[in-house]
């Protein structure tokens, strides 16, 4: 069976044709800041891109959102860290009309990571997961004897909007002290842009200039030691410790997987430095929960879709 799967994120749409388990073909493109037509604009040119045939050839599609999803209904109910979803958007719809297809299968895009990475990753073998995606915000996915846990709303899993810090700095949701907060690129971005406006140097906004201060850009700057990328990442491995530590401490789950384009530009060593934040927080020093990278990189997220989409079919 093949299936294709769209990745949305805050700053890149990717997408994959899938053929049993192995990957075809992908392709990516740059969110468009312009709302929801435009998102849906940018998918639909991103599966084109997939190559001539591709769409024709799939049995199923999915989409992987970065926000509350009401999976029955295709409907994304809020994604800060997309302009224009801050309240209901039919995408599931919208995606199917523009395609001409039949059907959209639309999913939280980390609860689509978290599948692909039980099913083909680094937490294949393991039924009770959290995996944790750090990006433009901080996503999550909870694994519970082998099945997604949604909850009540759909939001479950949502460790980037757990309160680490009460009345701490603004998130992107628009509360305050979330894990996201700190360890979300974007807010990372507010936060070194506001210090450089008040006149604090920082190679970030140096290499960034006017442009998103991509994962690529804090992994720059953090190999040249600037002072202020280490402090912000300081903050977002204490912010990550402490959430993690207290989902463990909920849960008692034996594994935690940290992907998301962040993750993956720093590295093992950012992740392994977020094990040893979780592991001064245990309530249970016995615990055994190994913290580790996702195993699927940059298309993860999308191969989850199209897995999700499959299972749907």
């Amino acid at each position: 069976m093949t299936s294709i799967g769209v990745d949305l994120g805050g700053t890149k749409v990717q997408a994959v044709v899938l053929h049993g388990s192995e990957v075809k073909h992908d392709a990516r493109l740059v969110t468009p800041a312009g709302g929801p037509d435009a998102v849906v604009g940018a998918i639909v040119e991103c599966i084109g891109a997939l190559g001539d045939g591709a769409l024709e050839r799939a049995d199923a599609i999915g989409i992987g959102v970065p926000g509350a999803v009401d999976r029955a209904a295709g409907v994304v109910r809020r994604a800060p860290n997309l302009t224009g979803f801050g309240e209901d958007v039919p995408l599931a719809a919208m995606v199917t009309a523009a395609l001409g297809v039949k059907h959209v299968t639309l999913d939280n895009d980390v609860d689509a990571a978290t599948v692909a990475e039980h099913r083909l990753g680094a937490a294949k073998g393991t039924d009770d997961v959290l995996a944790v995606f750090v990006g433009t915000g901080v996503g999550g996915g909870l694994l519970l004897g082998g099945t997604i846990v949604h909850g009540a709303t759909g939001a479950a899993g949502e460790i980037g909007h757990t309160v680490v810090q009460d009345g701490g700095r603004a998130c992107g949701c628009g509360k305050l002290g979330h894990v996201e907060s700190y360890a979300g690129r974007a807010s990372i971005e507010r936060e070194a842009r506001r210090r450089h406006d008040a006149g604090e140097p920082t190679a970030l906004v140096e290499l960034a200039g006017d442009g998103r201060m991509r994962s690529s850009v804090i992994a720059k700057a953090l190999a040249a030691g600037d002072a202020m990328t280490v402090e912000l990442l300081d903050e977002a491995v204490r912010a990550l410790g402490a959430g993690i530590a207290s989902a463990v401490a909920l849960l008692d789950l034996p594994l935690v997987v940290v992907g998301g384009g962040v993750a993956d530009k720093l590295g093992p060593a950012f992740v392994g430095r977020i094990e040893e934040a979780v592991r001064s927080r245990l309530f249970l020093a016995s615990s055994p929960v190994r913290v580790v990278p996702a195993a699927l990189g940059d298309l993860g997220g999308a191969i989850g879709a199209a897995l999700v989409a499959k299972a749907a079919a």
